[in-house]
C-alpha cells in the first residue's frame, strides 16, 4: 500500500471527481500515461512474453550448462523410488 500526502490525496480526489471516475481509475491512468512516455511497460504480461527468438536462445543457453549427473532418467528415478 502506498502513502501518499494529504495534497496528493487530495487532488486525486478532486480530478476523480471532475471526472466522475474513481481515484484508483485516475491514478492509474495518470500513472499509465507517464510510463508510457517515460518507456516503462505498463503490460506485465506483454512485457513477460518471449519471441520465438528469444526461446531458442534460452534453449541453447541452457543445452550449454555443463551436465551434473551423467545417469539416465531412468537410473535416476530408479535411486528415486528406491529412498
Amino acid at each position: 500500500m502506498l502513502t501518499l500526502s494529504q495534497e496528493t490525496e487530495a487532488l486525486a480526489a478532486r480530478l476523480a471527481a471532475a471526472q466522475r471516475r474513481s481515484v484508483d481509475d485516475v491514478v492509474r491512468q495518470a500513472l499509465e500515461a507517464h510510463a508510457r512516455a517515460t518507456g516503462v511497460p505498463t503490460d506485465l504480461r506483454q512485457r513477460r512474453r518471449m519471441t520465438a527468438e528469444q526461446m531458442t536462445a534460452l534453449g541453447a543457453e541452457i543445452a550449454a550448462l555443463p551436465l551434473l549427473d551423467p545417469r539416465t532418467p531412468n537410473e535416476i528415478m530408479d535411486d528415486v523410488n528406491a529412498l
